[in-house]
């Protein structure tokens, strides 16, 4: 299962238009994977679909009987003529990949405009709740409120997007989610794109599990400190990343998964 897994992250998954990468999927795969391990229940929440790359990634872990709520204002492409609409790719994805998308599970709106009764209505409480949603402050505060009112006890956050220079306000909505959670929410993990967050009494379950994750081993493991909270930040070296590109860019796709052992 794992080595399907891996094979779709670093084949299939390059196929959909997205900013998700590798050491992100793999962190994705290892949460849940050992969620389910641990029989930590709950669903899975995106919330800024794109075209489904991360989403789709969300349906293979999970697999055919996991709840995955996408809510995202599929309003990109929306001309006249025949572009197919960002909605319509995005069905199509799913279509291909032979992971069809449940339309029941899909909200077309905007998140800051939802209240958790109406997510926790569809599919319960949270154990994994990915936000790329709008990047300025007012939508990261409206994201990340709604996912700690929905969120499972044992939930994780993962906010995308922290620490890019391109969008500074995402930083500032993730400190300020952290600083007035009074404590009750500490980041345990870092890449170069995302921040993943937990209630403070699971910081030591997720932080050992991602240091002792067989798909992160080929990481460097940096441990540095984020508001009172040790995080473990994984270290993609530029090396690493070079000969990943160049694979890709080089059709070779297929063999990609080898520079991530």
């Amino acid at each position: 299962m794992n080595s399907a897994i891996r094979k779709f992250i670093f084949h299939d998954l390059q196929t959909i238009e997205g900013y998700i990468d590798p050491p992100d999927a793999l962190v994705f795969l290892s949460l849940l994977q050992d969620q389910k391990d641990s029989d930590l229940a709950g669903a899975i929440a995106e919330i800024g679909v794109f075209y489904g790359r991360s989403y789709f990634l969300l349906r293979k872990i999970g697999g055919s009987d996991e709840k995955i709520l996408a809510i995202d204002l599929f309003d990109i492409d929306q001309t006249t003529g025949n572009t197919p609409s960002q909605y319509s790719r995005f069905l199509e994805n799913g279509r291909r990949l032979g992971l069809p998308v449940d339309e029941e599970l899909v909200i077309r709106g905007d998140s800051t405009r939802l209240e958790p009764a109406e997510l926790t209505a569809k599919i319960g409480k949270i154990r994994f709740f990915s936000i790329d949603g709008g990047h300025m402050l007012q939508h990261v505060t409206a994201d990340s409120r709604l996912a700690m009112e929905t969120l499972a006890d044992h939930g994780v956050i993962a906010f995308d997007d922290t620490f890019n220079p391109a969008w500074p306000e995402v930083t500032v909505g993730v400190a300020d989610f952290l600083r007035k959670s009074g404590g009750a929410f500490s980041a345990f993990c870092m890449t170069k794109y995302k921040t993943y967050v937990c209630r403070r009494e699971f910081h030591e379950f997720y932080s050992e599990l991602i240091a002792n994750s067989a798909n992160l081993a080929a990481f460097d493991h940096v441990e540095t400190e984020f508001l009172g909270s040790k995080v473990a930040r994984l270290h993609n070296p530029l090396g690493r990343r070079m000969a990943y590109e160049l694979m890709v860019r080089s059709g070779m796709s297929a063999f990609s998964e080898r520079v991530y052992r």
